[in-house]
């Protein structure tokens, strides 16, 4: 059997970091992009843009694949309005897993999620539908992460650490193990989380406080 049909949506600088880890798994074989009507007809990483995400009755589901690889650094709200979107539709949607990744046997990966290259789930986590599991990231024994939720580059969710719905991990940033972050949390670059955030907003430092 040959490899399942990918389109990706989304034709920015996540994008081509996605194009490297897809074609590391060797699942798929990338058949275009969607992105905005200007970008059309251009090109990333040997990879033609296709169509607009407007277009995505072109593709029908039994024939294809789709992955979200639109970024999310801030609110994660883009990438929940197409990934239910193509949910209403009946899309399929891929699960992508760098063959440089360490992903334990005993965690589970939801749909439309992408775990990138470097990243380590442990066993008897569970990530959710539509996140992004960064480069280098480490999701320790036990944790639970929401629904579109972003770790970032280098990020260490430790033991049994809960990630709600929609929030952000930034690069460097550390949870201590045990605490819950809530829905909608933006944990900035290098924060050091000692504690549960279970209000959202934008938090940074070491220790972490609330700063928006």
């Amino acid at each position: 059997m040959g490899k399942k049909k990918l389109i990706l949506i989304g034709g920015g600088g996540h994008c081509k970091s996605c194009i490297d880890v897809i074609e590391s798994a060797g699942e798929f074989e990338i058949a275009g992009i969607l992105d905005v009507k200007e970008k059309v007809g251009s090109n990333i990483g040997g990879y033609s843009i296709i169509a607009t995400d407007e277009e995505l009755d072109r593709f029908p589901a039994e024939d294809y694949y789709f992955l979200i690889t639109i970024g999310q650094i801030k609110s994660a709200g883009i990438r929940k309005r197409i990934f239910e979107q193509l949910i209403v539709t009946k899309k399929r949607l891929a699960t992508v897993i760098s063959a440089h990744a360490l992903v334990s046997k005993y965690s589970s990966v939801g749909a439309g999620t992408i775990v990138m290259h470097g990243a380590k789930i442990n066993a008897a986590a569970r990530v959710g539908d539509n996140c992004i599991i960064n480069t280098n990231a480490n999701v320790e024994h036990d944790c639970m992460i929401g629904d579109h939720v972003h770790v970032s580059t280098n990020a260490v969710l430790n033991g049994e650490c809960n990630v709600g719905n929609g929030s952000f991990v930034g690069s460097n940033s550390v949870l201590v193990n045990g605490i819950t972050i809530g829905e909608a949390v933006i944990i900035g670059a290098g924060a050091v989380v000692n504690r549960s955030l279970n209000t959202p907003g934008i938090y940074a430092g070491n220790p972490c406080r609330k700063i928006h």
